[in-house]
């Protein structure tokens, strides 16, 4: 994988603009996260599923589009004005406010009406009872007064004047219902919500399909400030394993941590030239003192971080000689081993270290000088690797289903010239997935 080339042709982003990217989306995803939390999009939620309820829909739409007329109450109304204005209505209550005519009645349900000829009436009262007792006038009162149109009126009359009635027939009445209703209120928080900020950032961000299952959840994120993290030796599951040896086909002894520098905000495994006597495995007779010409150091993250599956990203370079490695370990031999960073005395490389399984892929045009940052993406189905934002392998997942931890390791094989040397760590982190 010639990484020159792929940065010439812009398939690889610089390191520089890709710290950049995965700042500014950790930024956009914490973001993210926080609105995700907020008792605003709570209720963005929750309105939304109101207002696009098909019980809502129907509800504005009855508001909006009903006219008055071909409503219950409209029509009520309508038959009470219509009964109201009608000629014989109007007879019929003229009649009820007319002091002649309401006398007339009680005239006519007393005992005298039914002797009106004798001479306790006088001539002219007889004559006025006689008239209205004939007159068209009485016989529209006599007709109303036992009519279905009375009965309806009266009822009417009665439901409209009710509190109920009221409320319902100005809610209907009222040309801008819609505007003065409780629905509309709803409708409106939700509107100002949907158009604010926070909401409009939190769909636009999942309309740009991030990967949320795994990218950026932080768990781990050392800046190489101090020793914190970090402890000498391999991390060996077994605690009967001399930790921190080196072997006899190696220049350097481990130095116990000696050889580790956290300076200017960043780690250096410093290989140099310097005698001292230490255990050594040697394939023949095991475990033996041997004398090195040169020391180094192997450090791991074992006690402050361990963490299976995920995504794990460290910035990275080498100077010098000698052989270089940042990656992932489960701390027992025989288990496969990840390379995110992997300088072999010549070639860069990234990969799968399983003994005689190992898939390793080598990056060209790396300019040591240069720092980039090397991702490893571990997911149920699949391993992947990056520099920056460049895929250059991909392999099915047949990790153990177990923590794995950093691991940081420089070294010096006998059968290559010896030489000064360093890893050179800006940062370390890593991602949980939410697999």
């Amino acid at each position: 994988m010639n990484l020159f080339a792929a940065r010439l042709t812009g398939k690889m982003s610089s390191t520089e603009a890709f710290e950049k990217t995965v700042y500014e989306m950790q930024e956009r995803v914490a973001r993210w996260r926080q609105i995700e939390k907020s008792p605003e999009l709570a209720e963005y939620l929750d309105l939304k599923k109101k207002v696009e309820s098909s019980a809502f829909q129907e509800r504005k739409n009855e508001l909006v589009n009903r006219k008055y007329k071909d409503t219950d109450e409209g029509r009520k109304m309508s038959a009470l004005e219509r009964l109201n204005s009608s000629l014989r209505m109007k007879g019929y209550k003229y009649a009820l406010e007319n002091e002649n005519f309401q006398a007339f009645l009680k005239f006519r349900d007393s005992d005298a009406f039914q002797n009106r000829d004798d001479n306790s009436v006088s001539a002219s009262e007889r004559r006025m009872y006689n008239m209205i007792y004939r007159s068209a006038f009485y016989k529209n009162y006599q007709k109303v007064l036992n009519s279905s149109e009375l009965k309806q009126l009266t009822e009417l009359e009665k439901e409209t004047a009710t509190e109920d009635f009221k409320k319902r027939n100005a809610l209907w009445a009222d040309s801008k219902r819609w505007q003065h209703s409780e629905e509309y209120k709803v409708e409106q928080r939700y509107k100002a919500l949907a158009n604010s900020d926070d909401i409009k950032f939190y769909y636009s961000q999942r309309e740009q399909k991030i990967d949320w299952a795994e990218l950026f959840r932080p768990s781990f994120d050392d800046d190489m400030s101090s020793s914190k993290n970090w402890q000498p030796g391999y991390g060996y599951a077994n605690p009967a394993m001399k930790d921190g040896h080196s072997r006899t086909t190696e220049r350097q002894a481990y130095n116990g941590g000696k050889n580790t520098f956290y300076v200017d905000g960043r780690m250096d495994l410093e290989t140099r030239e310097e005698t001292k006597k230490a255990v050594a495995w040697d394939e023949k007779k095991g475990f033996t003192e041997h004398v090195f010409e040169y020391t180094s150091d192997v450090m791991n993250t074992k006690k402050a971080f361990a963490q299976e599956s995920g995504m794990f990203m460290a910035k990275v370079r080498t100077q010098g000689v000698g052989h270089h490695f940042f990656g992932l370990s489960t701390g027992k031999p025989g288990n496969p081993m990840i390379a995110l960073y992997h300088y072999n005395g010549s070639t860069h490389q990234m990969g799968l270290v399983n003994g005689a399984k190992t898939q390793m892929v080598d990056l060209t045009g790396v300019l040591r000088s240069m720092y980039h940052v090397y991702t490893f993406r571990w997911n149920k189905n699949e391993l992947i690797w990056y520099v920056n934002d460049m895929e250059v392998l991909r392999l099915p997942n047949r990790l153990p289903q177990e923590a794995m931890f950093y691991l940081a390791q420089s070294w010096l094989p006998i059968s290559e010239k010896g030489g000064t040397g360093k890893l050179k760590v800006q940062w370390a982190r890593a991602f949980h997935s939410a697999e």
